[in-house]
């Protein structure tokens, strides 16, 4: 049986843009899916960079207007892999043209921008998703397998944290191309929402809504150089950002993300603390889950490292043989193939838009409360 067409629209061409290009290009060789993405078109406004772009992913045509790119009737979905602050309008606008939509995290600069996406998504009844890869680990699902599975027992203590160390200079710019995240008026915010975004979304996934926070925030370097206007202007992001959190379910939780740990590029870890078994991961070993349960014998009772790469693990079972891993670009491949199956139900795959609302909720309140100093509420 013929499978069906699903032509892509990818606005960006940066880092998300070739891990979505190459997601869309290998899910098919993997998953047995009704639908067979097509790269039919890139849009970016740098035309010799994008022509690169196209070129190299095996994109069919480029345009330099996503507004060109909503208005083609060869295109049934709009991947916005494009800075922050252009979101809102590409997301709205491609819904209301009756495109699917998926969107780079965070949904929006803030929870109003994101409201608006959503309202706009839910309005035209296209199928939408966000780009939070983290959740198809295969080791980060199967944790969510384990705590529904009720092995944990009672939660008490979720603790998550996002270290990096690129922006430590005082030299480096910011805005502009590769370093928009510097600035906040593109970007919204800085390590809260482009790093705590991620631990918060899996957070929630795996434990629940998350009730009230208290945060603090710090911009260690006040004023660089601005890329666009060639003169030092002050940072409006924020560098670290730490907060503690209590969940619906009556956890408690630490936060913690900054871009000022030197030696870490990208240390992303979690632990779960429940009243039978704990579980902690680590992206850079993102292959194993350890975990603990209280009930084992005593006598052999420890932590195990869990290799996963069998076929009875999430995802495994379309790769390789037993021991042999897989690695981080696997995980939008996992999404794409989710999405895709539930295309063809006619839903669509977590996390959508109303799920990246509530993380943004949380981002919101956070910040929220390292200005006012107090507890916030994280239900907007």
């Amino acid at each position: 049986m013929a499978k069906k067409k699903l032509n892509v629209g990818m606005v960006g061409y940066g880092f998300m843009g070739r891990a979505h290009s190459n997601a869309f290009s290998q899910v098919g060789h993997f998953f047995d899916l009704p639908y067979q993405p097509v790269l039919k078109a890139a849009c970016a406004r740098n035309a010799d960079n994008l022509k690169k772009f196209a070129d190299q992913w095996g994109y069919e045509s480029t345009e330099n207007d996503w507004r060109k790119l909503i208005e083609r009737k060869d295109i049934d979905l709009i991947d916005i892999a494009a800075s922050n602050d252009m979101h809102l309008e590409i997301a709205t606008a491609a819904a209301a043209a009756g495109k699917m939509v998926m969107c780079e995290k965070p949904l929006g600069r803030n929870a109003a921008e994101s409201r608006k996406m959503v309202d706009a998504v839910e309005k035209a009844k296209v199928p939408n998703m966000v780009w939070y890869n983290y959740r198809r680990v295969p080791a980060v699902t199967l944790a969510k397998q384990i705590i529904d599975e009720g092995r944990l027992g009672k939660i008490f203590h979720y603790r998550a944290k996002f270290l990096q160390d690129w922006t430590i200079s005082a030299d480096l710019p910011q805005g502009g191309q590769g370093l928009w995240r510097l600035d906040v008026n593109v970007a919204g915010s800085g390590v809260t929402g482009d790093l705590l975004a991620h631990c918060i979304d899996t957070a929630m996934w795996l434990n629940g809504g998350i009730d009230k926070v208290i945060g603090m925030t710090e911009t260690f370097i006040k004023e660089r150089q601005h890329n666009l206007t060639g003169k030092k202007e002050p940072v409006g992001i924020d560098d670290a950002s730490l907060f503690l959190a209590r969940f619906d379910n009556g956890s408690l939780a630490n936060f913690e993300a900054t871009r000022y740990a030197r030696g870490h590029k990208a240390l992303y870890t979690l632990e779960i603390n429940g009243e039978k078994a704990s579980i902690f991961w680590d992206l850079h070993d993102l292959h194993r889950l350890q975990y603990f349960d209280h009930r084992d014998e005593g006598r052999t009772r420890g932590w195990r490292s869990i290799h996963i790469t069998d076929g009875d693990h999430p995802y495994m079972s379309k790769w390789w043989v037993p021991g042999l891993q897989i690695g981080y670009e696997h995980s939008f491949t996992h999404q794409v193939a989710d999405f895709l199956e539930a295309l063809d139900k006619g839903q669509s795959a977590a996390p959508t838009f109303r799920d990246a609302l509530a993380t943004d909720l949380v981002t919101d309140a956070v910040l929220k409360s390292a200005a006012s100093g107090r507890w916030e509420s994280a239900k907007g």
